[in-house]
């Protein structure tokens, strides 16, 4: 549908004495009079609005104004929707940080990941600690394998003042498997090969010590 501004004229508004009219299914009609527009909009149970003012003579078109405007409404939650859901998030670490507050932020980055943002992680120095950046590194590598599961490091960490950053991208998940044709069973055919009885020498094989009782010693031996 023709991109229409929020701010338009419609039926009674528009107070120009031609247009320049588009139908209701995107054809064509010609300059007419303003008020024959109106009449075949009124007709056909639509409204006329001016889509394009600046234009000599102005544009309008048939359309059912309320319907479009919700489709645009819609059109715009939707595109705002898609916008929150490329945010980059921002968690900041310290250099010095303890397992359970490592816990806690990890978490939090996880699910930023599992909303579908990006992340960008942030550990701050303080003093010193700058002239250590491997401090840094070893953090950002400890994030990134503790989310292997669910998301990526988009390139290698990088400096920016007093703080090192580093993108975490969510992964994409796995693609379904393709069923082979090797594993699909022929019609009729069994499903498992038949199992036959192993000889007890095969089963124990040469040189192991079977699990049988000692014979007892014989009379004659015995005596």
């Amino acid at each position: 549908m023709m991109n229409i501004a929020k701010e338009h004229k419609v039926n009674e508004q528009i107070r120009v004495r031609q247009i320049r009219l588009i139908g209701a299914e995107g054809e064509q009609v010609g300059i007419i009079d303003t008020r024959d527009a109106m009449q075949m909009a009124r007709e056909a149970g639509m409204d006329l609005v001016m889509v394009s003012p600046q234009a000599v003579p102005p544009v309008c078109r048939l359309l059912d104004y309320g319907r479009f405007r919700y489709e645009q409404q819609q059109n715009e939650k939707e595109n705002r929707k898609r916008a929150r859901a490329q945010e980059v998030k921002a968690i900041k670490f310290r250099v010095k940080i303890d397992g359970n507050d490592f816990k806690t932020k990890t978490g939090h980055v996880r699910r930023f990941l599992e909303e579908g943002h990006k992340v960008k992680v942030t550990i701050m120095f303080r003093g010193r600690e700058r002239t250590h950046p491997e401090l840094g590194e070893r953090i950002l590598v400890r994030v990134a394998e503790t989310l292997a599961d669910i998301g990526v490091p988009e390139g290698t960490p990088s400096m920016m003042g007093m703080d090192m950053n580093m993108i975490m991208t969510p992964k994409a998940p796995p693609a379904p498997k393709k069923e082979r044709a090797d594993d699909v069973p022929t019609e009729g055919a069994p499903t498992t090969a038949p199992t036959t009885a192993a000889d007890p020498a095969e089963v124990t094989g040469k040189g192991d010590v079977a699990d049988v009782p000692a014979a007892a010693p014989s009379e004659a031996a015995s005596a």
